[in-house]
């Protein structure tokens, strides 16, 4: 695979569908790909005035919204380097990481920014509120006024308009830093990814050759993701600007509710997700339903005939125009995708990391294999760290143009993320077949050693668990030699139902005898301990594992 310039793949879409829609908040305005190409650049004119240097660094903290996506976007087409921080990260954490980022501009949402100060990020030199880009703080008291008069500027810059001739955007190379990616994790503390642009180029070749190659500039995709999480912001937002393509940001939380509402008034032509959505649609719609039509399931032709019916409804229900549903971010329940293929419902698995920009396996749905996360992509090489990779789980390793540079400011931690020949330990564990198909078997930290040396993989135990009706989601972890079982119930639910949270607590106690049945004895679960509210989660609603770890 050769190397292109990323901002310069944007300037050939920018110039080529000018006239497009580019970015929409949903139920909101849109904006056209010359609208932002020409914001783009009033920002690059704002830089320059504020002293911003190649290579600096532009912190981002807001929801989606169409201009995170102009924001993003000016500050890599300016040779800047852009630091998107989830929103729902604390004051504490985003102070922290603004500084240890070095940002000198911060593009900030009104809100975040009542719970944030100025005094905290000395750094800084200029503060601006994204959703109407005016300057909530500038240290040079000059730069505060400049803010009224950039239209007057801009104007004397293009007397006869902005127009798509005028873009030139900045060359990027290979290895060049192209964003640093903070990302809390379900195992540590926060680490600044150093992503190169061979890495961004890497997924964009990927997705537009091998993984989506229907994809042109009159898609439609609904960025339901955070873009401060590489995994939303390659597939639901940059890729897509390369090719020209539409993005409707949701601009508010993610509910299953809104985002069912959403595909089926945009119909867009490629889904991006996480399981969880997928999991919560088959325990709160589809299992109901099969649980009432058990008997006539076992008919074989009113079995095809209701199979059909949902795979039907549940595509017309996500829209109706998509390829497929790609799922990433977190393991997807085994029973669930069972059934999703059974009924040749149109979704895959794919795998990657936050260091790899994310992507690293991936298959067409109609190609994949129940329980594997897929193949590795062009210009990706994976190896099993095991005597026997087809049969051992062993550690997966990679090497790649989608590999990243390393953590920002830390040096003990990059060396401990590689081998000494050079490939990047991804903490995960797996096996691959003949085929050269992946499937994951769980993170290597999270393993548990068994009484007689056994592996453990907690992840399994879980996916028995969440079956469980009325389970939301479980963690299964180490406690005092044996295994407990942390569960958050769904309480609404159960209340609606008239099941009081004894009487549900019993109803779920009651279940271990069938859920151990389903596990080896040497990891069966000793006792169930209940959560009183949900897990605390990482960016792609992973459960910070290790808040909860015992020993």
């Amino acid at each position: 695979m050769e190397f292109k310039s990323v901002n310069k793949l944007l300037e050939k879409s920018f110039k080529e569908n000018w006239e497009r829609p580019a970015l929409s908040n949903y139920q909101g305005a849109t904006l056209t790909y010359g609208d932002v190409a020409t914001r783009i650049r009033q920002l690059h004119v704002m830089f320059e005035k504020c002293g911003l240097q190649k290579g600096d660094k532009v912190a981002l903290c807001a929801r989606n919204q169409a201009h995170w996506g102009v924001c993003f976007m000016a500050a890599t087409t300016y040779g800047a380097v852009p630091v998107p921080l989830l929103h729902e990260f604390k004051p504490g954490n985003i102070h922290y990481l603004v500084n240890h980022s070095e940002a000198k501009v911060f593009f900030v949402d009104e809100s975040i920014w009542e719970g944030l100060s100025e005094t905290e990020m000395p750094g800084l030199s200029v503060v601006v509120q994204m959703n109407t880009m005016k300057f909530i703080y500038s240290r040079d008291e000059e730069m505060a006024d400049y803010r009224q008069n950039l239209m007057d500027e801009f104007g004397k810059l293009y007397p006869n308009g902005f127009s798509k001739d005028d873009i030139d955007y900045y060359e990027d190379s290979a290895d060049e830093l192209a964003m640093i990616n903070y990302t809390s994790g379900t195992s540590g503390f926060s680490k600044g990814v150093m992503i190169p642009y061979r890495a961004l180029y890497c997924n964009i070749y990927n997705a537009r050759v091998n993984c989506e190659p229907q994809m042109t500039c009159e898609s439609e995709v609904v960025s339901m993701l955070p873009c401060a999480h590489m995994y939303g912001m390659m597939f639901e937002f940059l890729f897509e600007m390369t090719i020209g393509a539409h993005v409707h940001f949701l601009t508010r939380v993610p509910s299953p509710k809104i985002i069912m509402k959403a595909l089926g008034e945009i119909r867009p032509d490629i889904v991006i997700a996480v399981p969880l959505v997928i999991e919560k649609i088959y325990k709160s719609q589809l299992k109901p339903v099969l649980d009432k039509n058990s008997t006539f399931l076992k008919i074989p032709i009113l079995n095809v005939f209701i199979e059909k019916k949902i795979r039907n409804t549940l595509i017309e229900s996500f829209g109706g125009r998509f390829e497929e549903v790609i799922l990433g971010g977190a393991a997807f329940n085994p029973e669930v995708e069972r059934f999703f293929h059974k009924i040749h419902f149109p979704y895959t698995v794919g795998y990657g990391m936050t260091e790899c920009a994310p992507l690293l396996t991936y298959a067409k749905w109609y190609k994949a294999k129940v329980g594997s996360c897929g193949k590795p992509i062009e210009a990706c090489e994976i190896k099993i760290n095991s005597e026997d990779p087809k049969n051992i789980p062993g550690e997966l390793l990679v090497k790649g143009m989608n590999v990243f540079l390393g953590y920002y400011k830390n040096e003990e931690a990059t060396a401990a993320s590689f081998t000494e020949d050079g490939w990047f330990r991804t903490g995960d564990m797996g096996v691959i077949d003949d085929e050269g198909f992946v499937f994951l078997r769980g993170r290597s930290k999270c393993m548990i050693l068994g009484p007689s040396g056994q592996n453990i993989y907690p992840e399994e135990i879980e996916a028995v668990i969440n079956n469980v009706s009325y389970v939301v989601d479980s963690l299964a972890i180490e406690d005092e030699g044996g295994i407990t079982a942390l569960i958050y119930p769904d309480y609404h639910q159960a209340e609606l139902d008239g099941i009081s949270r004894a009487q549900l607590m019993e109803r779920i106690n009651a279940s271990l005898p069938e859920i151990n049945k389903e596990i080896p004895n040497y990891a069966r679960i000793r006792k169930i301990e209940f959560m009183p509210e949900d897990f605390e989660r990482t960016p792609k609603k992973s459960i910070k594992r290790y808040l909860y770890q015992r020993s």
